[in-house]
């Protein structure tokens, strides 16, 4: 590092980014900061626009900042996704897309019109280049890493990353931020979607989508064995491993085992029946390695609370893979991720599309 190099540095208004910031400012890069609105009226192009957000009122953090409204970009890719998943029976994840198709499109797209370096975000992950190749890891702070949500980007993107916070812990961030005087310092963190008032999706769905809740009231819901056994409010309105709000009395526990949107109809077990085996993960992306052409022992998460587990990942044709894990795995969700770890590196991830295919012949690359 120079102190020539350029830093866009992403600025969501939170403690994280801001702390980044300051870190960049210490560490001696010409920072410029980006506010990527996307909840504003829909922009006719990407245009930067300069800000009067400021951080701090310290002097040595009185860096410029510019705005770039994005919220056409982030109705159609984010938002529709969002929508479309549901109406697809799957359980979307759309701060993992927003990640590569709203935050990093917007870095780069500012990169680009400044004539700047690098791009960093305040996320708790580590970039390490090792053997010519720009490795991904996990934050040091376990419970705040968010490797997981970053499967998504290519090598060209982590070549061009910081991530200042990636071997800071949440108190240790808290602290920082306080020394150097940031407003958001004691500002409380938030677990919603942007843009899903109260992180309800159900009420969020039905006042979203015209006429939603009226087309699809009334399905059925089917034990394992196929026999109906009540009915619900429609299959959007479920999620893979849900138990309450149900409505069944079959004298123990059920859960939502899969969804059905062709039918609209939900089905229900019993835990064990929740137990995957397999998966099928498709638009795999390779971050910190060649895409294989054989299979692998690694590990793997289904979701951002996920433990690694062991498996096998057997590419197969189209970017797909099949991931067979030593252990089964509990409420896995068609539309959540798939994210493969070597350790704390990692490895790549896809879409899960299928969960416990059938042993079927799927040509395998090699």
């Amino acid at each position: 590092m120079t102190s020539q190099q350029h830093v866009i540095i992403g600025l969501s208004g939170g403690v994280d980014s801001a702390v980044a910031a300051c870190l960049l400012v210490k560490q001696g890069y010409r920072v410029t900061g980006l506010n990527i609105r996307v909840l504003d009226t829909p922009e006719n192009a990407p245009v930067l626009t300069p800000s009067a957000m400021r951080i701090s009122d310290r002097a040595e953090f009185d860096f410029p900042v510019f705005t770039l409204n994005l919220s056409a970009k982030f109705a159609r890719d984010v938002i529709g996704y969002f929508h479309n998943d549901y109406l697809g029976g799957r359980t979307p994840n759309p701060c993992m897309v927003c990640n590569k198709a709203i935050k990093w499109f917007g870095l780069f797209e500012a990169m680009r019109l400044l004539g700047a370096d690098l791009v960093a975000t305040g996320h708790y992950a580590r970039v390490e280049l090792r053997d010519g190749v720009t490795r991904l890891r996990k934050g040091v702070d376990a419970g705040k890493d968010q490797s997981y949500f970053l499967w998504m980007l290519s090598q060209a993107e982590l070549s061009k990353t910081l991530f200042p916070l990636g071997d800071c812990t949440k108190p240790e961030v808290r602290e920082l931020a306080r020394s150097f005087g940031v407003h958001s310092a004691e500002k409380k963190e938030s677990q919603e979607i942007c843009f899903v008032p109260h992180d309800d999706y159900c009420a969020y769905l039905a006042s979203a989508i015209p006429g939603l809740e009226q087309r699809v009231a009334g399905g059925e819901i089917v034990d394992q064995a196929g026999r109906v056994i009540g009915h619900h409010r429609g299959y959007p309105f479920y999620t893979i491993g849900q138990r309450r709000g149900l409505g069944v009395a079959t004298g123990e526990p059920v859960y939502v085992t899969e969804i059905d949107a062709a039918h609209n109809r939900i089905r229900v077990g019993s835990k064990a029946d929740l137990e995957c085996r397999s998966l099928v993960a498709t638009a795999v992306n390779w971050s910190g390695i060649d895409a294989p052409n054989a299979p692998f022992e690694t590990e793997a998460k289904i979701r951002y609370r996920d433990r690694q587990s062991a498996c096998t990942v057997e590419p197969l044709e189209d970017n797909r893979a099949r991931v067979t894990f030593r252990e089964p795995k509990r409420g896995v969700a068609c539309g959540q991720a798939v994210v493969f770890y070597d350790g704390d590196e990692v490895l790549g991830g896809g879409i899960i599309s299928e969960v416990n295919p059938e042993a079927q012949p799927q040509k395998i690359l090699g």
